[in-house]
């Protein structure tokens, strides 16, 4: 994997983008159509611009198939909202395959490790070990967890959630930082 720096208009869109669902998302607990779908139009577009044409939309249309496969697979299991799905395939839009990668593990450590501070700050640390080792026990026999304990599916009240659009905004961001070091 090699992240790469995207352009400064693909940039700024981006970080439109994700700054817009993180605003909604931290306020409502939801993120809008028209933020994602207009994140994944506009990416698909400037990347045939800046691309110049058909590489462009292949490249944007890669990172949205990669990005809304492995999202999918979160959702079904109950472990993502849908408007997380939509707003990661609009960022895999303006990014790419590879560089959408980069995203998806710095999302995956940056809501790591604020999920442990939730979970540390409510007093749920033996409760949410307990919940892993259950979920792991569940996908060994092919059963989503999330049927067996509600707590564990995202969309229920009693579920211990943070909102996913506001860790791919700071994922942008460390992406972006870690990608202009390395590549500027």
């Amino acid at each position: 994997m090699a992240l790469s720096l995207p352009s400064p208009v693909v940039i700024a869109l981006l970080i439109a983008v994700v700054f817009t669902a993180a605003v909604f998302d931290v306020r409502y607990r939801r993120i809008p159509n028209w933020v994602s779908v207009s994140g994944a139009v506009l990416g698909i577009t400037l990347n045939a611009i800046v691309q110049r044409g058909l590489p462009g939309v292949v490249f944007s249309l890669k990172g949205i198939a990669l990005s809304f496969s492995i999202y999918f697979v979160l959702y079904a299991l109950h472990a993502m909202g849908a408007g997380d799905v939509k707003l990661m395939a609009a960022v895999g839009a303006l990014v790419g395959w590879q560089n959408w990668l980069g995203v998806f593990f710095i999302s995956a450590i940056v809501g790591g490790i604020l999920a442990l501070i939730i979970v540390v700050r409510r007093g749920r640390v033996q409760r949410t070990f307990r919940n892993v080792g259950f979920i792991l026990s569940q996908m060994t026999r092919l059963r989503p967890a999330y049927l067996a304990r509600e707590e564990l599916d995202v969309r229920s009240p009693q579920a211990v959630s943070l909102p996913h659009g506001a860790v791919i905004a700071v994922a942008i961001l460390f992406f972006l930082s870690i990608s202009a070091h390395f590549i500027g």
